[in-house]
C-alpha cells in the first residue's frame, strides 16, 4: 500500500479514512476484499445519483395459471425515500382485510432488504390468511433473498433499501405448492424488472398495439400495421349488412365501416349491432360530419366506434373540434376529402392533422369515369413527415386497381359494392387480402 499526499491505492486513489471504512466492511463480512467493497461503494453511489430523491423503482409480473396465478406489483428503494415512507405506513396504518405483514423465509428470518407484503384481495377468513402467511409470505421472502444472492439486488444496499410487495391470491386457490412457486417466480421477475427499468420505452411503443390482455374477452383494435382493407357497409338494410359481416373472413387486416346511408336510416345505434356480430373488428362510423363535430364524435363513441369520419368540406373550426374530441375520447379521426380541391392546403390549415385522410371519388363521379388522383397520397405524407397520417382511397377500387393505389402509398383500401353485392363475399374479400401482408395475428410474437 503506497501513500501520496494522504491518498491510498486500493485500487484507485481514495483517502486513508475511506480505506479504513472499506476495511471495516470487509471485517464485518459484507465483502471479501477491499476491491469488492470499493466496487460496491461505487455502485451504490451510481444508483443513488440516478435518483436524487431516493431510489424509487417499480416492477410488475404475472406468472402462472388457474386459480393459483400470481400477480405481483412491487416498489423497491431507499428507506429515506418514498418507498421507505410507504413501507412505514404499511406497518403502522392497518386496514381490515388487507393487513400488511413482513415477509419471512421462516419465522424469525426476514430477508434483506426488509420486505412488507400487502394483500390485494380481501382476507375474509383464516383459510385466506393461511395462504398469505404461509406459501405467499415465504415465496416473496425467498425471492428477495435469492435476488441478493444472484446479484440482482446489489449487496451494498440491503441495509438501506426496503421492498413493498402487493400480492394477489385468488380466494379459490388451493394448491400451496403452486401458490409458492408462482409467487416466488413473479416476485423475483418483478425485482429484476425494477432494477432493469423494464420495460424500455421502445418495447412499450412496439407492443402496445400488438398486445392482448389475457383477462380481457376482446382485443381493442388499433391501426399499427397498414395496409388495410376497409369494407364500406353502405346498404341501408341491416339484415343485408349483418349477412355481409357474417361472411367476411376474420382477419385483422379487415376494417368495417358503418356507411353514411346505413347510419342515416338506423342511427348510430347500428354500430353496436355490427359490434355484436364482430366484437374484435375495427369499426369506423362514416358520419361525414359537417357541424357540431364534438356532439357526433361522442354519439359514435358511446356506440363503441373505433373511428369517426368528418367531411373535409366542413369548416376548419368544425374539423378542429372534431379532431380534438376524437383525441380526447381515444378514437381515430378521419377526414373525407370528397369535393375538396386541395386536400393538402385544407389539412395545413388545421390546428393538427387527423389520424387519417380519405381520398374519395364519389359514386356519382365514379359513374362519369373521372379518375382519382393518387398523387395526393404522396403529397399528404410529405406535408406531415413528423406525424403518421394514414391515407385511405375510395371510389371504385377493384383488385386490378388496388395494387396501383398501394404502390402509390395508400394505407387503406376502401371497398364497397365489389364485396357487399358479391354472391361470394368471402372470396371477394380474399381477392384483396392476397395483396396485403397477411393476417396480423400470424405476426404477433409475445416475448419478455
Amino acid at each position: 500500500m503506497s501513500e501520496d499526499k494522504g491518498l491510498v491505492r486500493a485500487p484507485g486513489r481514495i483517502t486513508q479514512e475511506q480505506y479504513k471504512f472499506l476495511e471495516g466492511l470487509v471485517e464485518q463480512g459484507r465483502y471479501t476484499s477491499i476491491s469488492e467493497a470499493l466496487r460496491g461503494a461505487i455502485n451504490r453511489f451510481n444508483i443513488s445519483a440516478s435518483s436524487p430523491g431516493g431510489t424509487f423503482l417499480i416492477g410488475e409480473a404475472l406468472v402462472g395459471e388457474g386459480d393459483e396465478i400470481a400477480h405481483i406489483d412491487l416498489m423497491i428503494g431507499d428507506k429515506s425515500g418514498p418507498v421507505g415512507t410507504a413501507f412505514a405506513q404499511s406497518l403502522s396504518q392497518l386496514s381490515m382485510g388487507h393487513t400488511p405483514v413482513l415477509a419471512v423465509i421462516r419465522p424469525n428470518l426476514p430477508p434483506k432488504p426488509h420486505t412488507v407484503i400487502v394483500p390485494k384481495v380481501t382476507i375474509k377468513d383464516m383459510e385466506d390468511a393461511g395462504k398469505i402467511f404461509g406459501p405467499a409470505q415465504s415465496a416473496v421472502a425467498k425471492a428477495v433473498a435469492d435476488s441478493v444472492e444472484d446479484g440482482i439486488i446489489p449487496r451494498e444496499v440491503v441495509d438501506d433499501w426496503v421492498v413493498v410487495v402487493s400480492v394477489f391470491i385468488h380466494p379459490k386457490a388451493k394448491d400451496e405448492r403452486r401458490i409458492y412457486q408462482y409467487n416466488y417466480s413473479a416476485t423475483k421477475l418483478s425485482i429484476s424488472r425494477a432494477l432493469e427499468s423494464y420495460p424500455s420505452l421502445d418495447k412499450i411503443m412496439y407492443d402496445k398495439d400488438r398486445a392482448r390482455h389475457p383477462l380481457m374477452g376482446f382485443r381493442p383494435p388499433r391501426l399499427w400495421r397498414p395496409p388495410y382493407l376497409q369494407i364500406a357497409l353502405d346498404n341501408p338494410n341491416i339484415d343485408s349488412i349483418l349477412r355481409v359481416v357474417k361472411n367476411v373472413p376474420k382477419n385483422d387486416n379487415v376494417l368495417l365501416e358503418a356507411g353514411t346511408p346505413l347510419l342515416k336510416r338506423y342511427g348510430v345505434e347500428v354500430i353496436k349491432k355490427i359490434r355484436e356480430a364482430r366484437k374484435d373488428s375495427f369499426i369506423i362510423a362514416d358520419l361525414k360530419t359537417m357541424d357540431v363535430g364534438k356532439v357526433e364524435v361522442d354519439m359514435a363513441f358511446e356506440q363503441t366506434a373505433d373511428a369517426v369520419c368528418c367531411a373535409g368540406a366542413a369548416s376548419t373550426a368544425t374539423i378542429d373540434d372534431f379532431i380534438y374530441e376524437c383525441r380526447r375520447m381515444g378514437i381515430y379521426s378521419f377526414v373525407d376529402m370528397m369535393q375538396v380541391d386541395d386536400p393538402v392546403a385544407k389539412l395545413k390549415g388545421l390546428q393538427r392533422p387527423p389520424d387519417g385522410v380519405i381520398l374519395h371519388r364519389a359514386i356519382d363521379v365514379e359513374k362519369s369515369g373521372v379518375e382519382i388522383s393518387w398523387g395526393n397520397i404522396k403529397k399528404i405524407k410529405e406535408a406531415f413527415p413528423e406525424r403518421r397520417v394514414l391515407v385511405a382511397v375510395a371510389g371504385g377500387i377493384r383488385p386490378n386497381t388496388a395494387q396501383i393505389a398501394l404502390d402509390a402509398g395508400a394505407d387503406v383500401l376502401i371497398v364497397g359494392r365489389y364485396i357487399t353485392q358479391s354472391k361470394d363475399i368471402e372470396r371477394s374479400v380474399r381477392n384483396f387480402l392476397s395483396l396485403l401482408q397477411g393476417d396480423i395475428d400470424l405476426f404477433r410474437v409475445h416475448t419478455e
